[in-house]
């Protein structure tokens, strides 16, 4: 298999726990391939047409992409350790759908801050975006996070990991742990698993 990756993607960071976790890391070559919405130059747009990693080809001319998709896949090779079966189903995935719509918020923040010129970046747009942020954050702490396990990594964790380590890498000025301290608990165990310190984004 060959995973098309960027280090630093949070959405990338995801299917590197995931493999990790589930001991199926060694089946994959990384192939680096990153772009962005003003440079797809080194984006992987035979792999996905929408030119973003993770891309995971799985036969000859048979590629995954979305990490959500990928993960549904790594969870049936790996005899469905990261969903969990019947109704828990459904709160697995509006987690995992919920923490996915923070990291796109995220990243649009970031693009604005790293592609936009600073006289054309529209604070209003930046604060937009961080309040869908805060209010997943809110709600993954008052009502999702007591229901999450705590002595494995299934996907929703997996996911909530990589969103918290990559609102550290990025925005850390912004304090996400404030008003949050049960998220920031459970955070700080979370972020020792193996397979978390090894995938850890550097500058």
């Amino acid at each position: 298999m060959r995973l098309y990756h960027s280090p630093l993607s949070p959405f990338v960071r995801k299917i590197m726990v995931a493999l990790v976790e589930t001991g199926l890391i060694d089946r994959v070559e990384l192939v680096s391939g990153s772009g962005t919405p003003v440079d797809s130059s080194q984006a992987p747009v035979e792999a996905n047409p929408i030119g973003k990693v993770p891309a995971l080809e799985i036969a000859p001319g048979k590629v995954l992409y979305d990490s959500r998709v990928i993960l549904r896949w790594i969870d049936a090779q790996a005899g469905g350790t990261l969903y969990p079966q019947g109704e828990a189903l459904w709160d697995a995935l509006v987690i995992e759908s919920t923490v996915e719509g923070a990291l796109d918020a995220a990243l649009m923040m970031s693009y604005e801050r790293r592609l936009r010129p600073e006289e054309l970046r529209f604070a209003p747009w930046v604060e937009g975006h961080w309040a869908k942020v805060a209010r997943c954050l809110d709600v993954i702490e008052a009502r999702w996070l007591p229901t999450m396990p705590t002595e494995r990594a299934d996907a929703p964790a997996i996911a909530l990991g990589c969103l918290l380590g990559y609102l550290d890498f990025r925005f850390d000025e912004r304090g996400w742990r404030d008003g949050r301290p049960a998220l920031a608990e459970w955070y700080e165990g979370f972020a020792t698993r193996p397979a978390m310190v090894q995938t850890l984004p550097k500058q």
